[in-house]
Parts: C-alpha cells; structure tokens; sequence
C-alpha cells in the first residue's frame, strides 16, 4: 500500500507553509531512491536514505505531512528486514504525524511489529484498527498469522477475499 505525499507543513488543520522547491525534489528523490531499494530487499541501504529525507525536514519534523510517509516507509522497512523493535519505535512516532491516527497501513505495520515482539494486546489493538480502516484486503498479502491473531480476539473478522472473488461479497 502507498502512502499519500504530501509536502506542506499544518497546524490545527490550516496550511501554514510549504517546503522550498528544493527540499521537496530532494525528498522526493532520497524517497524514489529508497523505495527501489526497498522493492529490491535491500533495506539497510533503503533505510539511510529515508533518513536524510527526514533530515531536510524543518523542526519540528513530527508537524510536517510528510514526515508520516517518510516514518512509514522506515517503519516498513524495519519491519521487513525483521528490525520489530525499530519498526515499532518509527511507526510509534510516526503517529505523531499529522494523517497517521486513522491510517490503515501505518496501523498494521505498527500491530505486526508489536505481534513480533509480543506485545499481544498492543498488536490487537493497531490490527484491529487496520482492520476497521479497510476492511480484511488490507491482509491479503500479508503472513496470513497476523488475521488469524487478530481473529482469536474479536469475532466477526473476514478472510480477504481473492480478487476474481469480489462479487461474492
């Protein structure tokens, strides 16, 4: 799932400022650059090229949009290259961002790392919210033990339905 860019700084709602021109080609580039990392399964080398797009983020860092998807795609990337404890620190802060309460992809990444950790009620808890946010698909190409954990506390979960499948609904 990909996260909305967005590059401009909000408070309480209102559009304050943007970044330079500069700074978001910049960003937009270390990003790029990370991603095809990442999409290669290299995510130590992903992973410091998301940090210096955090880098050219203004202070405070956590008040920019962007810093949401800069955290999520770390977050990711810790957890997929099975660094729980960093995916969780990253995705913890990341939901200080402004669009991360609410967002389906931030909370899964969040409740697998918790999952990972044994963090049980943590992990039902952000899955759950994941859950809620977009329904079971949000699942379908995940380890299927994370459904079947969030399934042993709450009754009424889905299995995502395979996609030749959506009329059965």
């Amino acid at each position: 799932m990909r996260l909305m860019r967005r590059y401009e700084f909000k408070y309480e709602g209102f559009e304050v400022a943007k970044l330079s021109d500069e700074i978001h080609s910049e960003i937009q580039r270390l990003c790029a650059t990370g991603d095809e990392l990442a999409k290669a399964r290299r995510f130590a080398d992903a992973i410091p090229m998301y940090w210096t797009a955090w880098d050219l983020l203004p202070e405070p860092k956590t008040d920019w949009s962007a810093a949401l998807w800069i955290l999520a795609a770390i977050g990711d990337a810790n957890f997929l290259g099975g660094d729980y404890v960093a995916g969780r620190d990253n995705l913890s802060q990341a939901m200080h961002c402004p669009g991360a309460i609410g967002n389906p992809f931030v909370h899964m990444r969040l409740g697998q790392c918790q999952f990972e950790l044994n963090a049980v009620d943590r992990a039902a808890d952000e899955l759950m919210r994941a859950y809620m946010g977009a329904g079971p698909d949000i699942f379908k190409d995940e380890n299927p033990r994370y459904l079947a954990f969030l399934k042993t506390k709450a009754k009424d979960i889905e299995t995502p339905k395979k996609p030749w499948q959506f009329w059965k609904r």
